[in-house]
């Protein structure tokens, strides 16, 4: 209520209230008058007023004839087709009304004390509204204020508490400056010389970026094959499905990251933020990994520049995709024993991270090059019992389980 009671708005309310207050005033003040003032007494040997004789009725002179039209005079027939035909747009005739009977005395004082009562209590809230404001309008913060996206393309301030936001990732930028996040341990940067700049981005503000809407429909239509596969054959799974993710969520892991989700992957969040674990059920996912939101593409992401925060040999192009992790890469997916589904932000191709030690852009044994093109593949295997690579889904108890086929030598 505080927001919403703005200076301009006490005082547009406490001038309707004087207004109110004026107008009642005025109209009894008007009645008063009205019922004391003396009408004008004629006199008894007044004479009455004079009524002026009617004008003579001019008498046409018979030696004059009545004019006559250039065409001739009307005939009957002529005067009956020219006469004016009632139409059903014709409104009827108003009925007079009865004059309706004024307010009687007790009603007019009830009307009376209950409009100034309105106008009391409407003067009283807004002197209280305007107290309030002078004496708590200068309190100080005791939160730092961050940004926050409510719309496409706005970006407005609020005080952004992360006990009481939905979701961890919109809080992800609104740390205090010189301390670190609460219950992480602080990050030693490797050595200049082998630094993973890509872990370390610069600070960046949270921008809206427009997706394309053939995109959305093309990873929107992917999706619903996906969904009425699962309904039919592995309800389970599509139980895990998770709820469409936040615009706001997705630009405050770019700007931490210092990476721009293609935007295939940014229609796929805002369709489904990631998949969930529920009691024995496997989230579902891509490959025999879990499908990640923003939350756990950015808990991947830190998690692993922290353990391999440098570049092996002169870091280049080549070194990022064949490194066990660079962080360039968004995890979009893990299978739970230190393996993991990633894009590249750069060339926005599918690839995995071994635990072991190296990365592969041919999942499966295929090249997969975009993440609606993981999508359209998994659609189509689904639907036709296919495989991509060697990797084949199968519906096994109401759940989705991901072969490993022998392909041969």
């Amino acid at each position: 209520m505080r927001r919403l009671m703005t200076p301009r708005t006490v005082w547009l309310a406490l001038a309707a209230a004087l207004a109110a207050v004026a107008a009642v005033l005025t109209m009894r003040r008007s009645r008063r008058l009205a019922a004391t003032r003396p009408l004008p007494a004629q006199h008894q040997d007044e004479p009455e007023p004079a009524v002026p004789a009617a004008a003579p009725v001019p008498v046409p002179v018979p030696d004059q004839p009545a004019a006559v039209p250039l065409l001739g005079t009307p005939t009957a027939s002529d005067l009956q087709r020219f006469v004016t035909k009632p139409s059903i747009l014709d409104r009827p005739p108003a009925r007079p009304r009865a004059p309706r009977e004024p307010l009687s005395e007790a009603a007019r004082r009830r009307l009376t004390r209950w409009g100034a009562a309105g106008c009391a209590l409407v003067l009283l809230a807004s002197c209280t509204q305007m107290l309030e404001s002078a004496v708590f309008s200068n309190a100080p913060a005791t939160r730092d204020a961050g940004e926050s996206v409510t719309q496409p393309g706005l970006i407005t301030d609020e005080v952004c508490d992360p006990s009481l936001s939905e979701s961890r990732a919109t809080c992800l930028l609104l740390r205090i400056p010189g301390e670190d996040p609460p219950g992480r341990e602080p990050v030693t940067p490797p050595p200049a010389e082998t630094v993973d700049e890509d872990c370390l981005p610069k600070e960046a503000t949270p921008r809206v970026r427009k997706i394309d809407a053939k995109v959305t429909r093309a990873v929107n239509r992917q999706w619903r094959r996906i969904e009425s596969w699962l309904k039919t054959h592995a309800p389970r799974s599509h139980r895990t499905l998770g709820k469409p993710g936040k615009a706001a969520d997705i630009v405050a892991a770019e700007a931490e990251t210092g990476l721009r989700f293609p935007d295939d992957l940014r229609a796929s969040l805002l369709r489904h933020d990631g998949s969930l674990f529920l009691d024995d059920i496997w989230a579902f996912g891509f490959l025999g990994n879990s499908n990640a939101g923003v939350a756990q593409i950015l808990d991947g992401w830190r998690g692993l520049c922290e353990i391999d925060g440098g570049n092996e040999g002169d870091g280049g192009d080549a070194h990022a995709r064949t490194e066990w992790w660079d962080g360039r890469m968004l995890p979009v997916g893990a299978d739970g024993m230190g393996n993991h589904l990633v894009v590249d932000a750069v060339q926005r191709d599918v690839g995995t991270t071994d635990h072991e030690g190296s990365m592969s852009f041919r999942p499966g044994g295929v090249r997969i090059r975009s993440f609606h093109a993981l999508l359209k593949a998994t659609a189509d295997a689904m639907e036709n019992g296919t495989s991509i690579g060697y990797w084949k889904p199968t519906a096994v108890a109401g759940e989705v389980e991901w072969d490993v086929l022998d392909l041969g030598p």
